[in-house]
This record gives structure tokens, sequence and C-alpha cells, in this order.
């Protein structure tokens, strides 16, 4: 029987990456992080991944021989955070220098240890650009150093049958020859909301269901009178002038559009509400805008909940990366 391809997951959160490349049938060597909410959802959705729950500067060389065994390992994945955008370049620091950014600089010692024969980082979009793009030439110059032909490319999850627009850079390094590829965009025509929203049970403000993470947050009286002016992709303009919010976050009066792809899915989503019902989305709903099945359930208190999803790469979007990289290992066996 021919091997599994494996992967190692580091800053691996709820496991949105993880579950994409399970789906195409990568194994789990371990993964890596250290919220302990975060790693109770992993474990309850990976019973038999080894996650390692720690802050990865106290990952050792053998600790991690430990878990992979002496396997090959195919790619390492992950999207460290990266804080160091608003000085990194305006102070004449470069953006690996920037101690904000010390865990991308772990993700890069990771993989100089393990030296998988592929690499995979995912993060905001504006690391592409950021100081005239220094930043990105940064990253691509340090994983080059460690062996690697490197390319990124910003992808749109709704791109790709996700019913959200979320931008983000993929930095794929390979080891074994210089060709790299990225995913080829599966749609032209977006998902809405409504397709992934409307199979759920109808919530008032702070009612409950049986599904989990199916939650309504619970309103003011007073709020739920003020949206309950605004239309299915409507704004505060709609509510009477004389009850208008004039001052504070009057961002937060706005409704999701049924007939479009979701705005991009964050760590607070409490300020846009259901098109059509009268609250703030659910866990459960914002999981399934970022593709997550209904089963996956979600650890923690709802707001950790809600950062979990936010923080996650949509699991579609992960899996149609494991396959493009199963082409390129394909190709590279040629």
């Amino acid at each position: 029987m021919k091997k599994k391809p494996t992967y190692i997951d580091l800053f691996c959160g709820a496991g949105g990456f993880s579950l994409g490349f399970d789906q195409m049938g990568f194994e789990n060597l371990f993964s890596v992080d250290i919220e302990p909410s975060f790693c109770e959802t992993y474990r309850t959705n990976f019973p038999k991944h080894n996650l390692i729950q720690d802050n990865i500067t106290n990952l050792t060389a053998k600790q991690i021989n430990k878990y992979t065994k002496g396997k090959s390992i195919d790619i390492v994945i992950g999207g460290p955070p990266c804080q160091g955008f608003s000085i990194a370049g305006n102070i004449g620091r470069k953006f690996i220098d920037d101690p904000r950014n010390q865990l991308f600089k772990e993700f890069a010692r990771i993989v100089s240890i393990t030296k998988p024969k592929y690499l995979l980082m995912e993060n905001v979009a504006r690391l592409y650009t950021h100081n005239q793009g220094k930043t990105k030439n940064e990253i691509i110059d340090l994983f080059k150093t460690l062996g690697y032909n490197v390319d990124c490319k910003i992808v749109n999850a709704a791109d790709y049958e996700i019913a959200q627009k979320r931008n983000r850079v993929l930095f794929i390094g390979n080891r074994i020859s210089k060709k790299i590829s990225f995913p080829e965009k599966i749609t032209k025509k977006y998902k809405p909301v409504k397709d992934v929203l409307k199979h759920f049970p109808i919530l008032k403000s702070g009612e409950e269901s049986n599904i989990p993470n199916h939650i309504a947050m619970k309103h003011s009286e007073q709020m739920l009178h003020k949206m309950s002016f605004i239309s299915d992709g409507g704004d505060r303009n709609e509510i009477p002038e004389k009850i208008r919010p004039q001052s504070g976050d009057v961002r937060k009066y706005i409704r999701y559009k049924s007939n479009e792809p979701s705005v991009c899915i964050t760590g607070d989503m409490r300020k846009i509400f259901h098109y059509e019902q009268n609250r703030a989305l659910t866990v459960r709903e914002l999981a399934s805008i970022q593709s997550f099945p209904d089963n996956f359930v979600f650890k923690g208190s709802t707001i950790s909940q809600q950062q979990q999803v936010g923080n996650s790469v949509p699991p579609l979007l992960a899996k149609v990366i494991a396959k493009n990289i199963l082409k390129m290992m394909k190709d590279d066996e040629r």
C-alpha cells in the first residue's frame, strides 16, 4: 500500500488547515498551538492527531523526532501570527528583525529542523504589498537560505466556492524542484451566504438550539428595534432619522446581503446582523460561511469560538490547496 503523504501543522488553531489536508488523504504527524480553548476544539475534532499544547519556542528537535519517528515529512503548513506591520519598514527595521514577528521565525526554525519537501505558509494579504513588497521578499529570501524555491500569491476564498470574500497570501516552497503552482480558480460565480445558512433553524435574540454552537447572541431591545428597520443588505441609513445612531460605532448597523458572499469573517462578527433574522450570526453560522462542516464542534467561550472561526483557514480552501500540493508532488516524482 502506498504511504500517505505527511504533514505538520504549526499554529493549528481550531484546525481548518488540518481538516482540509486530512480530507485529501494526508497523515498528520503533529500539530502545535498554545491557546487552551483552541486546543480543546482541536482535540475534540481530531482525537487521533498528536497535538502539542505549548509555546512553539519550547519545541525542541528531540520532541519533533519523538512525533515524526523517523518518517519523511512531506510538508509543514501554518499561519504564524505576524503583528509587526505598523513599524517595520518605517524606522529602518526589517520585518524579520521585528520582535513581534518572532513566531514567523519559529515557523522557519521548525522548517529548518524538519526539512520537509514542501512548505506552505498562509497569512493576511497585506503582507504581500507591505513595505513596497520588501517584506514579502524578506520572507522568500529566508526560505531560500533553507534550501527552498519559493513563490507567493494572493488567493480569494470566494474563487473556491466558499461563501466569503477572504483574501490571503500563500507562500509555497519546494525543496525538490523549481516547480511551484497555485490552485486554479474553481468558479466565477460567487456563492451567496444564503446558500450556506438557509438550512439552519430560525432563532430569536438569546435563543438556543440543539445544534452545536448555534446559539443566538442576546441583544438589547433598543438595538433590535433599530435593526428591525434595516432590510437585507441594508445599513443604518434605513433607520428613522430620529432614532438613527449619530455617534459611536455606527458601522455595526448593517445586515449581510443574502445574495452575495460574506465579508471576511474575523474574530468578532457581532456587528453584522443576519440578512432576515433580527440578530447577529451564531458561531455555527459563521463556521458554515468559513466552510466548516456542521458536525465540527467549537469549544470554549463564545468569544473564543468566534476567534477560532475567524482565525481559521477555510477547510474547503485548505482542501483545494492540499490537492494542488499533491499534484506538485506527483509532478516532482516524474
